[in-house]
């Protein structure tokens, strides 16, 4: 981040996003704080320059949405060459989400949705293209998230 580090205010602002960035305004956030709503935007505009904020985005029910599978596929890397295979991996039908793990011999960690197991099975054939080799599927029966709890102002 830039001179500025992040600080109580951008803590809380982080958290009230986390929950709801959809329907929460500068207004309910500068209540939380005890800021100003201009304060807020200025923080949020900061925020996102400095890239802690990357953009915003749904959070979809795959299952409800008509993609009741989702497989976990850990990948092998050669690992110079690991981060620079995202961008591949995230063009590949049915991938919603790329990990680069940093630790053992897993080094990627590929999430992918789809209908059936004919939506899933392609992938993998596609991860090998790319030279990347399939150490482990894992279907996922659920999948649910938090906003992270240090982001919680007291």
């Amino acid at each position: 981040m830039g001179d500025d580090a992040i600080d109580d205010v951008d803590e809380a602002i982080l958290h009230a996003l986390q929950e709801d960035a959809r329907n929460i305004s500068s207004g309910d956030i500068a209540e939380r704080t005890g800021t100003s709503s201009s304060t807020v935007r200025k923080r949020i505009q900061r925020l996102e320059s400095d890239e802690v904020i990357k953009g915003y985005s749904a959070e979809i029910d795959y299952q409800k949405s008509g993609y009741p599978l989702r497989m976990l596929l850990f990948c092998t890397a050669p690992i110079p060459e690991r981060g620079e295979q995202i961008p591949a991996i995230l063009d590949i039908d049915g991938v919603v989400s790329v990990q680069e793990l940093v630790t053992g011999e897993r080094n990627l960690l590929v999430t992918v949705v789809g209908e059936t197991d004919s939506d899933i099975t392609p992938v993998a054939q596609e991860l090998l293209d790319l030279g990347l080799t399939v150490v482990d599927e894992v279907l996922v029966r659920s999948h649910e998230t938090t906003p992270f709890g240090d982001f919680v102002s007291e």
